[in-house]
């Protein structure tokens, strides 16, 4: 049984354990300890007691640390894969990327904290200086979702212990085999600087985000969730760090390459089964286009191998859990009952026998009022839409209460300036969609949330700012009371 970690020691959780379910066969992997909000408590004051120490670190040792993370991901990398595969089902080649992926985001926050204190600038009279401060926040609590549980950790707990706070980790309750098995990467760190706590959201993910002693909430998850978590840090004005939904536009030009248009828009839209924040989930292709452009989508779609993401041929791998794949089948007969045509999928398939699987889908005759074309689906499911021109699928795809992610396939230098600048969402594709940049920021708009994550502005916003004003000699001024001559 995988156990809790706090202070540095294993415990097993105030609750009964739970078992975490391989979404492939159905069958246990395991057990795991399972918190409460007495545990959530302890982690917290564990990593209130490691903050004093852990911010005073001088940078070449914290950079050193952080880069003995990176090192212990890498030596460690087939077994973290194999692990990320039998809890999530996603593709076993995927999750060695993604432990690499994991690495290099701890390589680079301690590379570039290690030169990051703030700056010196002008100051208004002579004998004085004035300096701009980072430190840090404190305690912050990372909440991380089930897709990807290790991935979505590194770019929050990189940074965050970059600049000096602590952490308390709280995985998704459907993945918490992997996130648990990190104490033996964290385990050089001195105690209480990482804590990690399973547990239900309602129990331990509320009690963290209303903890007075935690001073910020980095989460990724739904927007509803989200927003709840706004609402409980407002009353101690928290800072708080949302990636959230997304329902993420492709629009193909007329003058695109219809075949890497077709392949990028399967590749982005069935990707770890649909369950990525930047999916493809919706598709706006030019009227001229737009019949050939579905016949080569489908034609794609139709060959893809589903099954378990152990075996390395599979490309469409097993939903998390049924209650999501009933959710998103349930969208997709709304949209076919109300006029949509299902030209590929819309069901779950006989073979294999088990796991959650759900056929990849393709979709057209969708009406923009739809489900489908409005509400995050979070499933294998490609719905394709014509339009008239560029204009009209650069409104429609700004025409949503999302932000989060947006591709434009096209030759034309000025649709793609034009698209830079119009379309409103935090990450912007070109001819290549769901390409993230460790160095480069990642975040959403509008309902699709608030900060980055990546980049210089992911390590920013684990800082708090200061502004210092010496009077480095100390003198008198003649505004002071009582007034001078």
């Amino acid at each position: 049984m995988r156990q809790l970690w706090i202070y540095g020691q294993s415990y097993a959780g105030s609750d009964r354990a739970r078992p975490v379910i391989d979404p492939a066969t159905e069958q246990a992997i395991g057990e795991v300890g399972w918190g409460t909000m007495e545990d959530a408590e302890q982690a917290v004051a564990a990593a209130k007691a490691a903050f004093p120490g852990w911010r005073k670190l001088p940078a070449p040792d914290r950079t050193a640390m952080l880069h003995e993370v990176a090192r212990k991901l890498r030596a460690n990398l087939e077994q973290i894969a194999t692990e990320l595969t039998l809890e999530t089902g996603r593709a076993i080649a995927k999750n060695c990327g993604y432990v690499e992926w994991s690495a290099q985001a701890f390589d680079y926050y301690a590379q570039i904290s290690r030169n990051t204190r703030g700056r010196v600038i002008p100051s208004p009279e002579a004998g004085q200086l004035s300096m701009v401060l980072k430190v840090p926040l404190g305690v912050v609590a990372a909440i991380v979702p089930w897709n990807y549980p290790l991935l979505l950790l590194a770019w929050k707990a990189a940074p965050a212990l970059a600049a000096g706070n602590t952490l308390v980790i709280k995985p998704a309750g459907f993945t918490p085999w992997t996130t648990l098995g990190l104490s033996r990467i964290f385990d050089h760190l001195p105690p209480g600087v990482v804590n990690i706590v399973s547990g239900s959201g309602s129990r331990v993910g509320d009690y963290l985000v209303t903890h007075p002693d935690v001073r910020m909430i980095a989460f990724t998850g739904s927007t509803e969730v989200g927003q709840q978590i706004m609402r409980k840090a407002a009353d101690d004005i928290k800072h708080v760090h949302l990636e959230l939904g997304g329902k993420d536009p492709l629009i193909v030009l007329a003058d695109a390459d219809l075949e890497a248009a077709a392949r990028a828009a399967v590749w982005g839209g069935f990707l770890n089964a649909g369950q990525v924040c930047t999916s493809v989930e919706r598709v706006y292709v030019e009227q001229s286009i737009y019949e050939p452009f579905s016949e080569r989508v489908v034609d794609i779609t139709q060959k893809l191998l589903v099954g378990p993401g152990i075996d390395p041929e599979n490309e469409v791998t097993p939903m998390i859990r049924p209650s999501e794949r009933a959710a998103v089948d349930q969208q997709v007969q709304a949209a076919v009952a109300a006029g949509a045509e299902l030209l590929s999928g819309g069901f779950i398939p006989d073979r294999p026998a088990k796991g959650y699987y759900y056929a990849p889908t393709v979709l057209v005759g969708v009406a923009e009022h739809m489900a489908v074309m409005q509400e995050e689906t979070f499933g294998p499911v490609l719905p394709i839409a014509p339009v008239q021109d560029f204009d009209e699928a650069l409104a429609r795809a700004n025409a949503s209460r999302y932000g989060l992610g947006a591709t434009l396939f096209t030759n034309d230098p000025k649709k793609v300036l034009q698209y830079m600048e119009e379309i409103e969402a935090g990450n912007v594709w070109i001819n290549d969609p769901l390409i993230d940049n460790v160095a480069g920021p990642f975040g959403g708009m509008k309902r699709s949330g608030l900060g980055r994550e990546l980049g210089e502005e992911g390590l920013e916003d684990f800082y708090e700012t200061k502004h210092v004003h010496w009077e480095v000699e100390g003198r008198m001024k003649s505004w002071w009371y009582p007034w001078t001559e």
